[in-house]
């Protein structure tokens, strides 16, 4: 059944990527239409079921939660695309997925060749799934305020070459920042609330492992507080947004699966 599911996911994933891929990269007379976009959104819903199917049957056992790092880097993903799909019915953010999409399929794949366990036990208090849940909001729009950042980086060195049409059709640069900060903004409220659920059950950081997560996790909260601080006060904009919005998410990225990835597949701690 697991094994059925993930096909059927990366295949809908797939066919989606395509499609969008198509319709970004062709020539500037045709331009997406409508119609590819509801396709685009069918598609997406179709492999964002599939996909909830194999994390449930992986992650929920009867022990608890199954939040090993392969199990989770699939949750993450699947929580982006999910954020972009919910986004894109109102907002012109489905071009993001031409990337995470096939990153999805990646982690689909991780998940089902390679078995990783963390439990969190069915007696774990409910602050503490409060505090999982928050934080794969936190990271899941974060990543995208990242991929974000990208495709506003690739516009504007378009724009200055003089070639705005020549890789791929994007909404108006200044939609493209004004959502930008949009999805840092509840990205950072959503990361506020994991440090501060997180924290109260924070009792050794030493044995419990959790110095450089906590760390850098923090770190990069000033970072991206330090960004919409730069925005609202200072009127920063462009190039400085988006090199911000990368060195946040770095950090983010090393604080939870760099640390996750040493202490379950390097060192095999759990």
């Amino acid at each position: 059944m697991t094994l059925i599911a993930s096909l059927f996911a990366m295949t809908f994933y797939l066919a989606a990527t395509l499609l969008l891929g198509r319709q970004l990269f062709m020539a500037e007379s045709e331009g997406p239409t409508v119609t590819g976009k509801q396709l685009f959104l069918v598609l997406s819903f179709f492999a964002l079921m599939g996909h909830v199917i194999v994390l449930y049957n992986n992650i929920y056992i009867s022990s608890g939660l199954n939040l090993g790092f392969f199990n989770a880097l699939s949750l993450m993903t699947w929580g982006i695309a999910l954020f972009v799909f919910l986004a894109a019915l109102k907002k012109p953010l489905e071009n993001l997925a031409i990337i995470i999409f096939p990153v999805t399929i990646v982690a689909l794949v991780l998940e089902i060749l390679f078995q990783s366990s963390r439990i969190l036990p069915d007696t774990a208090p409910n602050g503490l799934r409060l505090h999982v849940l928050l934080s794969v909001c936190a990271y899941s729009l974060l990543t995208i305020a990242f991929l974000q950042a990208i495709l506003l980086a690739l516009q504007d060195r378009q724009i200055t070459r003089k070639h705005p049409a020549s890789i791929m059709r994007l909404p108006p640069m200044k939609i493209m920042q004004d959502l930008l900060i949009q999805i840092i903004i509840l990205g950072f409220f959503m990361l506020s609330l994991s440090l501060v659920t997180g924290l109260m059950f924070l009792h050794d950081i030493f044995s419990q492992h959790l110095v450089h997560k906590t760390v850098l996790s923090i770190v990069a909260w000033v970072f991206f507080g330090i960004l919409l601080w730069g925005h609202w006060t200072r009127g920063w904009r462009g190039k400085i947004i988006t090199r911000w919005t990368a060195t946040g998410f770095v950090l983010l990225l090393l604080a939870y699966f760099g640390s996750k990835f040493v202490l379950e597949v390097l060192l095999d701690r759990v």
